[in-house]
């Protein structure tokens, strides 16, 4: 059997491998784009739901949850091909190892919070018990962990552009940290000490400069190939 893989893999020409990869990098586009879409249209059209006070996670909760449990899981997967066709590219240099993993450890906290479900907040659902849960209290805790392991991910990848002298791409993913890192920051001060404020705006600005990050390296990386062509 083992034999066998080996074989099936030396068969395998440069270019199908080069194909792979790219399909896999393609996810990090997809990914990002679909998450970004599905909360601002759920946000805009979900009866009660007030899009620039509550977080996007709420929209698990109430008439048509499932589809934002659905967005989480797919992006997730997505994020996580995404994260494995990076790996497959980035072989040798700095951020070659955390880079690809940080990514896919963002990818999993989608997964996970898809079926980990948040407790009713900020008002929404309209008259539901805001009381702490266990899976709520969960569903908290991966908050930070995707927090950390995007804005991580941004600030290794950053070193490795510098490495490399592509100054442009790293002061872009440092800003990109940076601004992630402030807006979490602001989200969760906001929503703690104003009984909500524009909590739910100051996050998706969090969010759609991170998913703007994430889709920007994925398309480098499918046109550019870290400075090589997935062509070839």
């Amino acid at each position: 059997m083992n034999n066998t893989l080996r074989t099936a893999t030396l068969r395998t020409s440069p270019r199908e491998r080069a194909a792979a990869i790219g399909l896999l990098l393609a996810c990090g586009v997809i990914a990002p784009l679909l998450n970004i879409v599905v909360i601002l249209v759920l946000g805009a059209v979900r009866p009660g739901y007030n899009a620039w006070v509550v977080p996007d996670s709420n929209l698990e909760l109430g008439p048509g949850g499932w589809i934002q449990i659905a967005n989480y899981i797919v992006t997730g997967a997505l994020l996580l091909a995404f994260a494995v066709g990076t790996r497959r590219l980035l072989r040798t240099g700095p951020g070659s190892t955390w880079g690809p993993i940080l990514l896919g450890i963002y990818g999993l906290t989608f997964i996970a919070i898809g079926p980990i479900l948040p407790d009713p907040s900020l008002g929404y659902p309209r008259g539901a018990s805001e009381a702490l849960t266990v899976h709520g209290a969960i569903h908290i805790l991966l908050g930070p962990v995707q927090f950390f392991s995007l804005v991580a991910a941004c600030f290794v990848l950053a070193r490795r552009d510098a490495a490399i002298e592509r100054h442009w791409w790293s002061r872009y993913s440092l800003a990109t940290g940076l601004l992630v890192t402030i807006s979490y920051v602001a989200f969760v001060l906001t929503a703690k000490l104003s009984d909500g404020g524009p909590a739910g705006l100051i996050e998706r600005s969090g969010i759609i400069a991170s998913g703007i990050w994430i889709a920007l390296l994925a398309i480098r990386l499918i046109v550019g190939n870290d400075g090589r062509s997935t062509a070839r």
